[in-house]
């Protein structure tokens, strides 16, 4: 048999019942002292001390056992009064072992809990939430959490306790062996808390601006006498459409106005997608172009002040990307409304001079400029990295362009630019090579791509104190940041189109040699479809001035012919296309030829063709990834499309990206994004 140990007092309680001890050896050491004095003070002393000792050791050894007894009785008395106010307590309360079988629970936690006659003994039985997947687990000793139950919503502590030290034989619980611990759970109802949050956040002002697109252009196709009456009822649809939702707007220009509304009304107004962008079309009283908004809003920022610079991007944007849209910034990201239709062309070239204007005063500035496009590079980009590359050496100013991979369909004219005399050798350069030869005298120009990890070198762009832009793609919330030069114009059939333009206008008696304008002229033809595609009065303008300088348009189109391979893989995939809710053909290109991100840009251009076919999706697989082109000709925007899926582009002309190499994942993530859009009215 073990030998049974004594109960030992620990703490306080000790030293409050070693005091006779304590007093005792005090007394000793007065008595020594008194005994050096006096000696027959000294033995009165010992006899009073020996007294004492009796007196409080028969004290001490008889009454222990009763204050034990006695504090052993108030220990038990405290914890019933601790159990009754627990489990009378009006906080929910339970406990719950690993696997959410409940052990106790107090009155409140029963009372909410009751749904008839027969107990739960699971809590993910009672609320679905709270199953063991949630508990705390790890390093992790507690944990909050928020569930709906009965249309209440329950703030619940879930805290972990360890079973060590917890005797077997509890009074409470009844806890199994092999428990390493428990779950303690309250609930507390914060179902008023939320209103109240609910309440106020919709009651948060927003702050919003709202610009007329075309408002030169619309103004011009209508009669003066009948102007003012055509301002007067679009300022009357915007007030309308923004006093129905308790909303202020207060006209700031001519076609500009700034807006100021409750969240709560953005909800509203965000349900009917922004509705106002089409009501404003609709008004018509003999203008020959409709008009067209762009409307940016600011939302959940601290201060009406970041709420108003939210909506000054938010509006940048949606200019950016051609307007007709809606474009909402707030600190999670960026949301679009709209956007559905293509931006008119402006006839007028004065932004394309004032940007060459301040593009040749940015290069006169620096020693160097490094010229890149995007990843894989086509002829457009290629193109417009070319006539870059003419603008600055006309300026006098070394210049290098920055590419990795040499695609097929560049491959002719890239071949002959770096064999030729006439280009220095290091007129071409990789990324390891361009950061070798970067100083901080550097200009970088970027060219058919706005994205920075689209470009042929990112890190470029982080050490460049001077970067310009020129795109014709829409913009997205990820652009290149701190450009001193951004010329996007998503109307733009291409960027050798807009260079073509800037170059007219960057230097006095500019001379092109034929196989740069040859470069520039291959990119309007293939981005526009040998001209069907996309073109406007300037796309014609642009093609017109490159012929002059010496474009060969019959040995560029012979450029672009397809071998027997390449044709017959682009016909065994137009043959096993598959067409998608009788309006969208997807097919897949076979990746094992050269270029086959080119040959799937052509595919899908030659589907198009097809009778009844709204867009088109082609995915091939090249360098590990898959690669989409998504085109079409008018009744879908599949630029929108794309975003959903990652990338980005034209409203008919768009491509993405994945990082794997499973195709059907892909065409069934298409899908159902297809699915989606319909559903909700985009498509």
């Amino acid at each position: 048999m073990k030998k049974k140990k004594g109960m030992r007092l620990k703490g306080q309680l000790r030293m409050y019942m070693n005091w006779p001890l304590i007093m005792t050896i005090l007394l000793v050491a007065m008595n020594l002292w008194l005994y050096m004095i006096d000696k027959k003070a000294g033995f009165m002393m010992s006899v009073f001390i020996l007294v004492y000792l009796a007196i409080a050791g028969g004290l001490y050894f008889y009454n222990r056992s009763l204050i034990l007894a006695d504090l052993i009785q108030f220990s038990a008395q405290y914890k019933g009064i601790e159990h009754t106010l627990l489990k009378e307590l009006a906080v929910p309360y339970a406990i719950a072992l690993e696997d959410g079988r409940i052990l106790w629970r107090n009155d409140a936690f029963d009372a909410l809990m009751t749904q008839g006659p027969r107990k739960e003994k699971y809590l993910n039985k009672m609320i679905p939430d709270l199953h063991p997947g949630v508990f705390p687990k790890g390093d992790l000793d507690h944990s909050l959490m928020e569930v709906a139950y009965k249309d209440r919503d329950y703030q619940v502590e879930l805290r972990r306790v360890s079973l060590q030290g917890f005797s077997q034989k509890e009074e409470l619980l009844q806890i199994p062996e092999d428990e390493e611990f428990f779950v303690a759970v309250s609930m507390q109802d914060v179902t008023e808390l939320n209103a109240y949050i609910r309440e106020n956040e919709d009651q948060r002002m927003i702050a919003g601006l709202i610009y007329i697109d075309n408002y030169d252009e619309v103004m011009e196709s209508v009669e003066e006498v009948r102007q003012s009456l055509l301002v007067a009822l679009i300022d009357r649809k915007i007030n309308k459409y923004i006093g129905d939702v308790d909303g202020i707007v207060k006209k700031m220009e001519k076609d500009k106005y700034f807006i100021v509304l409750k969240k709560e009304s953005y909800k509203k107004i965000a349900e009917d997608k922004f509705s106002l962008l089409e009501e404003v079309k609709q008004v018509n009283i003999g203008n020959a172009r409709s008009a067209t908004l762009s409307i940016g809003l600011g939302l959940n920022t601290a201060t009406y002040a970041l709420s108003y610079q939210y909506a000054r991007v938010a509006i940048d944007l949606a200019l950016a990307r051609g307007g007709d849209q809606a474009v909402i910034k707030d600190c999670n990201g960026i949301t679009y409304f709209g956007g559905k239709k293509e931006q008119t062309a402006k006839n007028t070239r004065v932004k394309a001079r004032v940007k060459a204007e301040a593009l040749r005063e940015f290069i006169v500035t620096k020693d160097q400029v490094m010229i890149m496009g995007h990843k894989i590079a086509d002829p457009d980009s290629f193109g417009a990295c070319m006539g870059i590359y003419r603008a600055a050496v006309s300026l006098e100013k070394k210049a290098h362009i920055i590419i990795n991979t040499v695609t097929e369909s560049v491959r002719p004219l890239y071949d002959e630019i770096a064999e030729s005399p006439a280009y220095e050798d290091d007129i071409f350069l990789t990324s390891d090579q361009a950061l070798d030869y970067f100083t901080d005298n550097t200009m970088v120009v970027v060219v058919d791509t706005n994205k920075p990890q689209m470009t042929e070198c990112p890190e470029l762009l982080r050490r460049s104190r001077m970067t310009a832009v020129l795109d014709h793609h829409r913009q997205s919330s990820n652009v290149i940041e701190n450009a001193v030069l951004s010329y996007v114009e998503p109307y733009s059939s291409s960027s050798c189109e807009m260079v073509a333009e800037v170059l007219q206008y960057i230097a006095d008696d500019i001379k092109i040699p034929s196989v740069e304008a040859d470069c520039l002229y291959a990119g309007i033809m293939i981005d526009t479809r040998n001209f069907m595609n996309r073109t406007g009065v300037r796309t014609f303008e642009a093609a017109a001035f490159l012929r002059r300088c010496g474009a060969d348009i019959t040995r560029v189109r012979k450029m672009f012919r397809d071998d027997m391979a390449s044709y017959r893989a682009k016909a065994e995939a137009m043959r096993r296309a598959e067409v998608y809710r009788k309006e969208y053909a997807i097919a897949e290109c076979p990746g094992d030829i050269e270029s086959p991100t080119v040959l799937a840009a052509q595919t899908a251009n030659e589907l198009l063709d097809i009778s009844g076919i709204k867009a088109s999706f082609v995915l091939t697989v090249y360098e590990g990834k898959i690669y989409l082109s998504a085109r079409s000709i008018d009744e879908v925007n599949v630029q929108i499309i794309a975003e959903k899926l990652g990338g980005g582009g034209h409203i008919n002309s768009a491509g993405a990206q994945f990082d794997h190499t499973n195709i059907q994942e892909v065409i069934t993530i298409l899908k159902e994004t297809i699915d989606e859009m319909i559903e909700e009215g985009d498509i």
